[in-house]
């Protein structure tokens, strides 16, 4: 499995032992895992003969004992080539990868698996994790796979809907009086007092890992090249950054031999605090109060990753827009008719950005481009009812049904 060197600081980086650390002990910055060189020295052939998992790319993941491992299947997900939805948005070539497809239905999987594998190699007596939705059911299903307790922090009133899943899976849904934020602040203490593993709290640094397996899978369902461009749906801004970490190792491993890709930071409009700042040429982020929008899966006010996004975007020379409910809505519709994807908000945000962005002449209509579809529609099909035709009544004759047909 991936041998790690050490755990090193984004702000000062200093270097720290692998350990159960989740900030830096000197500077308090956050922490990114780095490998033994010598230990990611794999080839094309070698991973290409492997199960279609995210575990296929095991040297570039945290786990030292590949018996710690809990692989529901997540990963290695259909990187679908659109022709018809290029053909309507205007680029030249099209890609979706298509997240929704996952155990969960969502990209969570591929963090849960990595995180909740740590938690078994370092012992914690449980995992859990603040969430709305989609990294609850990730977590609780590799917890229930793992055979560990699970607690699930979400905001009171959220609708059961959100959490159906996870409690299916038997995680203890707690509601915290308050908002995401409040349910995500009393995780933080939680993980301090107990010996529980948070998977995206004491556990994030290598929860993240798994994330970074969208850019490998990308590039090697290419055949082993970087596409010209990523739009990334974003709300703590996590995937984004881990999909350009994942770039970097594969070049730097010499599984493909250039990467240029650009980088979209892709937000709703009710809450799009990276957009904001890369529009206004900001480093720091202002936080959204009060997120008001359809994505609830990207309604993060104030994200932990929002301003090592922004240097990401601007590192790799890419771009940011948001789109409005009705553009994401819409854009799911668009989606599903054209390639039979059904997406929830967040993935229809990827769609609806790169619209507007073809539109006013950011990409240009010659570049190969690469949406990422992070969730399944199925996880919020509310967000679609108003724009669903009502079903047809008839009589229980084929002659009614004819004057339909005709």
């Amino acid at each position: 499995m991936g041998v790690v060197r050490a755990l090193r600081c984004r702000e000062c980086g200093r270097e720290h032992p692998p350990t159960r650390l989740y900030i830096c002990p000197t500077c308090f910055g956050p922490l990114d895992v780095v490998y033994d060189d010598d230990s990611t020295k794999v080839g094309r052939s070698e991973i290409g003969g492997r199960p279609q998992t995210l575990w296929r790319y095991f040297e570039f993941l945290p786990i030292a004992n590949g018996r710690r491992v809990v692989d529901l299947g997540a990963g290695f997900t259909p990187l679908q080539r659109c022709d018809d939805l290029a053909l309507e948005l205007g680029v030249r070539r099209l890609y979706v990868k298509n997240d929704t497809v996952n155990p969960t239905l969502s990209f969570k999987d591929r963090p849960a698996s990595v995180a909740v594998s740590k938690a078994l190699e370092f012992g914690f007596e449980a995992v859990g994790c603040p969430s709305t939705g989609n990294l609850a059911a990730a977590t609780a299903a590799h917890a229930a796979k793992a055979r560990l307790p699970c607690y699930v922090l979400v905001p009171e009133g959220i609708e059961p809907s959100k959490v159906v899943q996870a409690a299916v899976y038997g995680a203890r849904i707690v509601a915290v009086k308050g908002t995401y934020d409040d349910a995500n602040r009393i995780a933080v203490q939680a993980a301090e007092a107990y010996n529980w593993g948070f998977v995206n709290i004491n556990i994030r640094p290598y929860y993240v890992e798994g994330s970074k397996t969208l850019g490998f899978e990308v590039c090697e369902q290419l055949g082993w090249r970087a596409p010209d461009m990523i739009v990334v749906p974003v709300a703590s801004g996590a995937l984004l950054c881990a999909v350009w970490k994942g770039l970097k190792e594969l070049r730097d491993a010499r599984l493909v031999d250039h990467v240029s890709t650009k980088l979209v930071a892709a937000q709703p409009e009710g809450c799009s605090p990276v957009v904001d700042a890369l529009k206004r040429g900001l480093d720091e982020i202002s936080p959204v109060e009060k997120p008001e929008t359809v994505a609830k899966s990207l309604a993060i006010g104030d994200p932990g990753d929002g301003y090592y996004a922004v240097k990401t975007v601007r590192e790799t020379g890419g771009a940011a827009e948001s789109a409005s409910d009705r553009e994401i809505v819409e854009a799911i519709s668009l989606l599903a008719r054209r390639e039979g994807i059904f997406a929830e908000p967040a993935g229809g945000t990827s769609i609806a950005v790169l619209k507007k962005l073809v539109g006013n002449g950011v990409v240009s209509p010659d570049e190969e481009v690469v949406c990422l579809v992070t969730g399944n529609g199925l996880k919020a099909p509310e967000a679609v009812n108003g724009i669903l035709p009502k079903p047809i009544t008839i009589e229980p004759r084929l002659s009614s049904l004819a004057l339909i047909a005709a």
